[in-house]
């Protein structure tokens, strides 16, 4: 089995755009949640989100081709832009049948779908447009992406709710370690925040209400006032390869991947198990295969949506898997209080963010963390970000449908 590092990271949310802005935004306790501007919210009950507002998909394609796909699909493009240039590969070093894609997404081009809908009603059929089907799917961002960048390896779309950039890292970790291929560039993508996308989750009551005039403090991971979560979009794309590819061409390592499971609950499509079985079973079997014990784990970047019943649960199986050193040494922090819930970019984008905390020993904070919920009582990193050295770190995240997914990363 062949080691997997990762060489290059590209991110588009709405804290920062590029690895380094985007963590630098992190670092700094930075909040990206504002009043919701991308569409009319009226008789929506959340009206925060989580939005990129300083993106042009013409800087990454052509007019024609930014026009004909979808925002999911430019954000997804644009993230592996930014990978690319991080990784310090060039084209020309990229071996079209040993470089693959896998991108997830867990909802594809709802905005595509929104739009063509009402063409639908208000002007017929005839006028939907050809671009719709290939614009919406799921795996159309992977598709533009090899088409971009010439890669002819595996390539396919992870669609597992908000584990599926989780799920794509993992699968692309596996397919290198078994010799598929050699450089994988693996995340996800989301543009979830519409009209539509906001009806559906507020009729749900899963996204913060209560914090409608206050944004910034809508997302609140852990936190005893935490209310839903609130809606993101963004991308994330990491260049995953070989170490022996690494050393070849110098590249600068970021961090080796060691371990990956995927569990399922079994128990509810929108409810996690509250007893933590399947995702307290995920984490323990991805730290098999990484063959470390758990005191070794520094820092876990949890999924940590500030919905009541997710913080409650990941922290009960945080406790089923680390014991007594779940509140006497290890650090939890969710990004999401920062960048909002990313739903299918978002295990890709938190992996990053994972990555960064190793090659730079620092833990980014969780934010918002005001009053502390009895049910939550590990430490979160309250509201700051700590210097703290890190040599092994775990991404955990979970979706709809019962799915979860842990990643576990090593500092080389």
């Amino acid at each position: 089995m062949k080691q997997v590092v990762i060489t290059g990271m590209g991110a588009l949310t709405s804290v920062g755009n590029g690895i380094e802005d985007f963590w630098s935004g992190l670092k700094s306790g930075k909040s990206g949640i504002t009043a919701v501007s991308r569409f009319d919210d009226e008789g929506i009950a959340s009206k925060v989100a989580s939005e990129i507002n300083d993106f042009n998909p013409e800087d990454f394609m052509d007019p024609k081709e930014a026009r004909r796909n979808d925002r999911y699909a430019q954000l997804a493009l644009a993230a592996t832009h930014y990978a690319l240039a991080d990784s310090g590969l060039s084209r020309d070093e990229l071996v079209p049948d040993r470089t693959g894609v896998i991108v997830g997404s867990g909802i594809g081009g709802m905005e595509t779908i929104e739009k063509q809908m009402t063409t639908l009603i208000e002007r017929g059929p005839r006028r939907v447009s050809p671009f719709m089907i290939p614009s919406l799917i799921a795996n159309i961002a992977g598709g533009i992406i090899a088409i971009d960048l010439g890669a002819t390896g595996p390539n396919f779309s992870t669609v597992s709710a908000c584990a599926s950039g989780s799920h794509a890292i993992g699968e692309a970790f596996e397919m290198i370690r078994r010799g598929v291929a050699d450089v994988i560039f693996a995340g996800g993508s989301e543009a979830a925040v519409t009209r539509i996308g906001f009806a559906g989750f507020s009729s749900m009551k899963a996204m913060s209400t209560n914090f409608n005039d206050d944004p910034s403090r809508a997302s609140r991971p852990f936190d005893q006032n935490r209310d839903g979560f609130v809606m993101g979009e963004g991308a994330g794309v990491l260049v995953m390869e070989t170490m022996e590819n690494a050393q070849k061409r110098g590249a600068r390592i970021y961090a080796e991947v060691i371990g990956y499971s995927a569990t399922c609950d079994a128990f509810h499509v929108t409810t996690p198990d509250g007893e933590s079985k399947a995702l307290t079973r995920c984490m323990k079997l991805a730290l098999e295969q990484a063959s470390v014990p758990v005191q070794q784990v520094d820092y876990v970047n949890a999924h940590g949506t500030s919905t009541p019943y997710n913080d409650r649960s990941e922290t009960t199986a945080l406790k089923n898997v680390f014991g007594d050193y779940a509140k006497s040494g290890l650090m939890v922090s969710s990004t999401k209080s920062m960048t909002g819930h990313l739903l299918g970019a978002a295990g890709a984008i938190e992996a990053a963010a994972v990555c960064k905390a190793i090659q730079e020993n620092v833990i980014p904070p969780t934010i918002n963390y005001e009053e502390p919920d009895p049910d939550c009582d590990l430490d979160y990193v309250p509201n700051e970000s700590r210097d703290a050295e890190v040599k092994l770190a775990m991404s955990n995240n979970s979706g709809f449908g019962g799915h979860n997914a842990s990643l576990v990363f090593r500092k080389l």
